[in-house]
Order: C-alpha cells, then structure tokens, then sequence
C-alpha cells in the first residue's frame, strides 16, 4: 500500500513539473528554460513531500509514545494493585499465624503456670509435713503427718533401688544457625505403676533424707555413658549434668565421686556440672573446695535458675563457671531505653548489647532458656547472646528404653549412697 502511494504522488509530481514546464514554454520561455523549470518544480514537490512526511511521522510517533506511556502507566498501575494485594495477604498470613502462635504461646503458658502451682503447693505441703513430722510433739500428729511423708520416701528409695530413674536430654544450640552443641540432663523417678514424677514431687523429701547423692550418682553415670556413646558416633557435645549442693558437701560421697571421675577426665570438656545461682551464692568452704578440685581435672560449671543479672564476674571466673542460663522472658523484661540508649534494669549503666560480651572477657558464655517464640529469637540475637536454649528448640526427651539398659550403672553405684543413709539412722 504504501509504494502504491509513493509511485502515485511521484507521478503527480512530475505532472505538475510537466505542466508548469509547459506554461512556460507556451508563455515563450526557451526549451531550456522549461526543463530547468520542471527541474526546479519536480524537486520542490519532493522537498514539500519530504517535509510534510516528516511533519506526519514526527505526528504519530508522540502518537505512539503516548500511547506506550499510557500502556506503561496502566502496566504500573495493575503492579501496584497486585503489589498491595501480596502485601495484604502477607500481612494476613503473618497475623493468623501470629494469632495461633500467641494463642499456642498462651495455653501452654496457662499449662506450665498451672503446673508451676501445682507443684509449688504440693512442695509446700511436703515441706510443711516434713517439718510438722520432726518437730511435733504430739505422737499422734507426728503419724498423721509423716504418713505421706514416709510413702513418697519409700516410693524414691524403691525407684532407686529398682532403678526406675529415666533419663532426659534436651538440646541447647548455637545461635543463630540452630545446631545442636549441648544437651541438659535431667531425672525423672518412675513409682512402680510407671507414673512419671516430676522433681518438685520428691526433691523436698530427697533433700532432707539425704537421697540426693544417689541420684546425682546414677544421673552422672548415665551422663558419661551418654557422652561416650556420642563420641562413638562422632557427635562432640557436651551434657549438662545438675549436682546438688548436698552432694559437694558429703564428706562421704565426694571422695567416690571424684574418684569416678578421675577416672573419666578425658571427658572434662564434655560434661558440665550445673548449679542453681542461689545454692551457688550459698555453697560454703567445703562446697568452694569440691568446686575447685572438679575444675583440676579439668570440668567447668553452669549456673541456672538466675534470678539476679548483676553477677560477681570475678566470683564466677575463680569458680570456673564457663556457662549462664538466663530465662529469654527474664532477660528481655528487664530491657528498658535510658538517655536514648538500651539498658538492663539491673546493669543500668551496661549497653544491653555488651552484657554477653561482657560475660565473654570473664570466660563466661550466656545461654538464653526457656525460649519459646520466634519474637524472642530475634531479639536475644540483638543482645549478641550465642546459645539458646527452650522447647522451641526441643522439648525434654526421654533416652529410649535400649540406651538406657546399655547405661545402666552397677547395683552398688546406687546402693551406697542408700547403705550410708540407712547405717546414719
């Protein structure tokens, strides 16, 4: 179509060159004259045809950059619109599952703080009944009170006699990457229908009869059985292993305890002896001594249940405390902004940021426990802290029937602690 136009509008221009030519020539103009007139025509009908078309692309090609602009903005537009609707329904998703998590969050808090009371009172009530028992004057009360007493007595002896102690491991990791480094053990009696106690049910009783150097016998048994059993495998972690404050103290037990581990050094950087802050703050000459003789071989210490953040750092360096656990939700209540910066509200003149490095130049490394929420994470690696700890990592579990068999410890690893207790009555 358009060399069809072309060859038309050629063809009218040289008819118009030819009969201006010939205007001329009838008008007496010399041949010569008439051709450079044609000449002259013809190409001035092509630059007016040259300028005109110019005239015409220059027209639609604003034509089509308007257009292409219209089409962008409309581009842009429906982006935005789909933009906005992912954001939406990202927020939503992110809320619901907020939602669920807060609400999850909640029940198995209203679970744990249920539990908590009621272990606290029947705590309360086994103390108060050993008391009552020791004290009482009157016969018939002291029976009256020291019957439960003396069944959940019996029912720990039987589950150490019989061996019906279970094993718990739960993981702590390195933060942020989530890898497994550490486990904490804990103990758990069975009585003899299989019910699992759980420690705030005999450790009043076991406390004040004496009993707690068993089971920190057969825990620390089990502990090194473990950690020989994931050395087998190429798995170097260490084991959190509690030890009672009554069980440093034993001028009778020590000795033994020691002597095992003498035995088992070459697993001094795998096994680490945890305390509670308060029997910590509380241990005594005796207690500091055993400390130090542990840490000759070479085995370093944990503090747990921390109920205050200003530490003595040095205390803690000369007893060869390696590891604080500090509850996520303790330590984040305590952030509060002073003078435009963040603080803990029992260190207000340490940057919150700089307590776990602070804790680093002491030898000291901060294990936040107890974390349960993806919220907390993200916040206890804004405090620098390496170590987490928490059933959003991994609850308690208990180590499989088989492993515990291939654990078990002699019969007079056990027993003895239990012969001394009754040779003292």
């Amino acid at each position: 179509m358009r060399r069809l136009k072309l060859a038309l509008l050629t063809g009218a221009y040289l008819c118009l060159a030819l009969i201006v030519s010939l205007l001329l020539w009838r008008m007496g103009a010399t041949p010569a004259v008439g051709l450079s007139a044609f000449i002259g025509s013809l190409g001035l009908c092509f630059a007016f045809h040259g300028i005109i078309s110019n005239v015409f692309d220059n027209a639609q090609l604003k034509l089509d950059i308007e257009t292409v602009r219209e089409a962008h903005s409309i581009l842009v537009e429906q982006i935005e619109k789909i933009d906005a609707r992912m954001t939406t329904l990202v927020e939503t998703v992110a809320e619901d599952a907020e939602k669920r998590s807060a609400e999850l969050t909640s029940e198995v808090h209203q679970l744990e703080d249920l539990m908590q009371r009621m272990s606290e009172r029947l705590e309360s009530q086994l103390t108060h009944q050993v008391a009552a028992a020791r004290h009482s004057a009157s016969a018939s009360a002291n029976a009256r009170v020291a019957a439960p007493v003396n069944a959940m007595l019996e029912i720990v002896q039987d589950a150490l006699a019989e061996n019906r102690v279970d094993l718990y491991l739960q993981p702590v990791v390195s933060l942020p990457q989530r890898r497994t480094v550490f486990y904490e053990s804990f103990s758990r009696l069975r009585d003899e229908t299989g019910r699992v106690m759980m420690p705030a049910e005999y450790l009043a009783v076991a406390e004040s009869e004496g009993l707690m150097t068993a089971i920190d016998n057969l825990l620390l048994f089990r502990c090194v059985q473990i950690v020989r059993r994931l050395a087998k495998q190429d798995r170097k972690v260490g084991i959190f292993c509690n030890i009672s404050l009554a069980s440093l103290a034993d001028e009778s037990f020590f000795p033994q305890f020691l002597e095992f581990l003498q035995g088992h050094k070459d697993l001094a950087g795998s096994l680490i002896f945890e305390l509670g802050q308060t029997a910590f703050n509380q241990r005594g000459p005796v207690e500091a001594r055993h400390m130090a003789r542990l840490a000759s071989l070479g085995f370093q210490f944990s503090l747990d249940k921390i109920v205050d953040l200003d530490l003595d750092f040095q205390d803690l360096a000369r007893a060869d405390v390696k590891f604080v656990k500090v509850g996520a939700e303790m330590i984040l209540e305590q952030l509060e902004e002073q003078d435009g910066k963040l603080v803990l509200s029992s260190l207000p003149d340490l940057n919150a940021a700089d307590f776990a490095a602070l804790m680093r130049r002491y030898g000291v490394e901060v294990i936040a426990e107890k974390v349960e929420s993806e919220r907390q994470i993200a916040e206890i690696l804004d405090l620098d802290i390496g170590y987490g700890q928490g059933h959003l990592f991994g609850e308690p579990r208990a180590i499989r029937d088989a492993v515990l068999a291939e654990t078990a410890p002699p019969a007079d690893f056990v027993q003895a602690p239990l012969r001394r207790r009754a040779a003292n009555w």
